[in-house]
């Protein structure tokens, strides 16, 4: 067992913590990779659990050309005890989205207003 990847056939799997305001932003951050660490693009509006692909970062294929791919999970961390002006600051932040700042929230509603019709 290693304390960072999980292994499947040929590829590598690691979970990354990011921020909440990388999630929503965007940023590059550094994976550490079996090799060592390489740079990725967080694209704005990441999901938690998003799946991203480093090709060709895995384990190298046994008497083949290539290697496995490596899998990184970006997993959204939520903060906690936030201060109240950094509550204030949030709520006003909520206060400011429209509906189509939350695609999935709106197709959920959509389908239990169907559901109950």
């Amino acid at each position: 067992p290693h304390p960072i990847f999980t292994r499947t056939g040929y590829d590598v799997n690691c979970e990354i913590p990011i921020t909440f305001a990388q999630a929503v932003l965007g940023d590059e951050i550094e994976v550490p990779t079996i090799d060592g660490s390489v740079r990725m693009n967080v694209p704005e509006g990441t999901q938690s659990g998003t799946k991203q692909r480093l090709k060709g970062k895995g384990i190298k294929r046994l008497q083949r050309d290539g290697r496995g791919d490596q899998y990184v999970t970006l997993k959204v961390e939520v903060p906690k005890s936030l201060t109240k002006k950094q509550k204030d600051l949030l709520k006003a932040f909520e206060d400011s989205l429209e509906e189509k700042n939350y695609p999935k929230k709106k197709s959920f509603k959509d389908k239990l207003k169907e559901l109950f019709s």
